[in-house]
């Protein structure tokens, strides 16, 4: 079970910017129904920096995991927040996460 403490704290560990493993999320005590719904297989674009995909320090083509904006919002949802609200007001992942927090700690 998630507690909203461990929620936070997984939430506070989000930046909108990184894919996290499959392994990752099963050590982190993510639900893996969630797992599950979320994971995906992304491919590194190569037009800029923003659109490659690193692991460690490789890049790498393919990844399969979870994006933290993806979880930042059912983070989010679980633990109460008007998850809609947020995504009709920012424009990047970063923002998003951001304002995820910011609902969730405004309650």
């Amino acid at each position: 079970m998630l507690t909203r403490l461990k929620a936070q704290m997984l939430l506070d560990e989000c930046t909108g910017d990184d894919i996290w493993s499959v392994e990752l999320c099963t050590q982190k005590g993510i639900p893996p129904t969630w797992i599950d719904e979320l994971t995906d297989a992304y491919e590194s674009g190569f037009n800029s920096d923003s659109e490659t995909i690193y692991y460690g320090d490789k890049i790498v083509n393919q990844f399969e995991g979870i994006r933290d904006v993806d979880l930042a919002i059912r983070l989010a949802d679980h633990l109460g927040a008007d998850v809609q609200r947020v995504l009709s007001a920012a424009f990047s992942r970063a923002a998003v996460v951001r304002a995820l927090r910011e609902a969730v700690e405004e309650g």
